[in-house]
Order: structure tokens, then sequence, then C-alpha cells
């Protein structure tokens, strides 16, 4: 096989963008030597491989797994097997697959955590990789497993999302905002995109948002939500945090979920460098959660799963499912060659993407 390249972090930055512009480096590869590999191992010429908010905040170590330099990013790739190991038997040579971030890559634990698919090769576990379902594209299907198990696990598991309720997604355009919009239709839910960008909204709509609202002022966002969903809505899916937490709160109604996915728009909650604690933790009233009825529910996909495995099956059961039917395709604004992985982070970091942003080594 040919020589390729790898995106290596070489240090921990104090923010993600120190780290992408002071200790991020692209460095030449070859195919790993199947000497030095475990029997179990194979071997990934990788096609595509996301950019996804972890990737960007794990530089930092600001996000609850931190990695140990130097590693690769990119939890989530696809490509075509290049190499198995002697004792692997689920997989062949030329095999279209995609990997399992909780498996294999810098959010695993073992002798792959190192690995990741911000290169030209990636090794991982045979269990590690599972095959790319229904006609999906090499770009889609990297961005599949982690936006929209978190998708499935915040709605679905922990919010208990129906058909006929109304849920308003907070950061409608990202990747794991626009996956909650497309989980939520599936559900039967009636679905209202908050975003910045009245250009992004446009897009969430043509993928299937019931309704778009610009954020706007906030003052006003509980006038204007109600407006649409008399009474406040069933549900708020927020992975944004920050001031935009408390005005989503007030778009309840009594007794309603308010589903917290993570904080994209607050990310220096934690400390930068690998350092534990939150000194900048984001805050919720407690008066209006109490007044209101309101249930207040963390939704860690990867803590929660890891805690009860059982979560796992059935949802990747659904989505595959969904898929093969025909229903769910991830949708990817942004494509960058390997070598401009410094635009790819750039453009992620900078809110400028919709759903997903692909590498292509």
């Amino acid at each position: 096989m040919p020589p390729g390249h790898h995106v290596v972090v070489r240090e921990l930055g104090e923010d993600p963008r120190e780290a992408i512009e002071r200790f991020i480096t692209l460095e030449p590869m070859t195919m790993p030597d199947p000497q030095t590999l475990a029997p179990t191992d194979v071997v990934v010429a990788v096609r595509a491989t996301s950019v996804n908010w972890v990737d960007i905040v794990m530089t930092s170590g600001q996000y609850q797994h931190v990695p140990e330099p130097p590693y690769t990013p990119g939890l989530e790739y696809a490509g075509e097997v290049a190499w198995v190991g002697p004792e692997v038997t689920t997989h062949a040579i030329g095999d279209r697959v995609l990997s399992d971030g909780f498996a294999t890559g810098p959010r695993s634990s073992g002798a792959h955590r190192r690995n990741g698919g911000f290169a030209s090769y990636a090794v991982a576990p045979a269990h590690a990789l599972l095959p790319i379902p229904g006609d999906l594209t090499f770009d889609e299907a990297c961005n599949l497993l982690g936006n929209y198990e978190t998708a499935y696990h915040c709605l679905v598991t922990r919010g208990r999302l129906a058909a006929g309720e109304t849920v308003l997604v907070l950061g409608a355009s990202g990747s794991t905002g626009l996956a909650a919009i497309h989980v939520a239709k599936l559900v039967g839910a009636r679905t209202i995109a908050l975003g910045r960008s009245a250009a992004k909204l446009d897009v969430v709509r043509a993928q299937g948002a019931d309704l778009v609202v610009e954020t706007g002022d906030l003052a006003t966002l509980r006038d204007r939500i109600k407006a649409l969903a008399p009474g406040g809505v069933d549900v708020v899916y927020d992975g944004v945090g920050g001031e935009l937490s408390t005005a989503a709160l007030r778009c309840l109604r009594f007794g309603g979920r308010f589903l917290i996915v993570g904080w994209a728009a607050t990310p220096n909650v934690s400390r930068g460098k690998g350092q534990r604690g939150a000194p900048n933790a984001n805050q919720l009233p407690t008066n209006l959660i109490m007044m209101k009825g309101i249930d207040v529910l963390g939704c860690p996909t990867v803590i929660g799963t890891t805690n009860d495995p059982s979560l796992r099956q059935p949802r990747l059961a659904q989505l595959f499912a969904w898929v093969a039917g025909g229903q769910l395709r991830p949708y990817v604004s942004h494509r960058f060659a390997l070598a401009d992985w410094k635009a790819a982070m750039l453009a992620k970091l900078g809110n400028d993407v919709i759903g997903g942003c692909v590498l292509h080594p």
C-alpha cells in the first residue's frame, strides 16, 4: 500500500484553538507493519473521517475522557479493510466498514486509543469495526454512530419522546442537533429547530424540521416559542448551554423534560490541558425548575452506556434498521482533504458546519 499521512496531537492546549495552532501537526506515515500488530487487529484504509465536537474539545483535555499525547484524533472513520490479522473471521480485505468510537480511537482505552481516523491508515480491533449499513457513502457512514446514538439516547432513552409531542432542538444545525431533528421525526414528534443563522435553518427545514426559529433576543424567546406551541413544548434538547439554556427552560410546558446533551457554547466550563474540575460550570434556576415541575435529565451517552451496556444493542438495531429502510441518512455540509485538517477543525470550531464535517485522507 502507498505511504500516506496522519494528524498528530503532540501536546494538549489550554483551549482547542491553542492546540490547533501550536500542538497539532501533519506527519508522514506508512501502512502499519503487520509484524507489530495483534492477531485480532485490522488495518483500515481510511476514506473519510468525521471532524466532530468531541475531537475538537479533546485536543485541550476539556472532554471528560482525556487522551494522552501523542495521539491521532478522529473518533469515527469509514474505509476499506486493507489487512486482517490471522485470527480475524468477521472481516475480509476490501470490506466497507465504519469504526466504533466506543471501542477504538481516542475515546477508548487500551492499545488502540492513539489510533484515530485523521490518517491514511487506522488500526482497530476487529470487534470495533462494523459493516457500513444500507447504501451509505463513506462520508455519511463516519457521521452515523456518534451523532445518532447521542440523539437516540437523549430523546428516546432518557427523554421518553413520544409521537405527537413537540421538541425544541437547540443548535439544530449542529451534528447532534440535526441528528435530533431526524430521530424526533422518525419517532413521530413535532420539531422546532432553533439556531442563529437563517441560512443554516433553511437547510435544517429542508432536512425535515417542522418549524425553524432564529435565536434572536433571548428575552422574547419564550413568547415566540409558545406562539408556536401553546402552553409550551414537551421536551427541550440542549446541546448548547450557557444563557440559552435558561431561556429555553422557560419554553417548556408544566411537567416538561429538559435534556442536557452538552455545552458546545461554553467549552471553558472545564480547565484546559487536561486538568480536572469545572470552575465555570453552567447553572440553571432551581426555582423555575421547581415551579414548572420540570424533569432535568443529564444525558451522557457514552457514560450512560458504559454504566448500562444493555442500552446499546437495541439502539444500534433501530438506527441500522432506519438506514436500511432508507429513512435515515446523515447530512454532510463540509469536506476537506487531510492536508487541510486545520481548516476543517477551525470550520467546526467556528460553527460553520451543518451536520457533518469530513476529512478525506
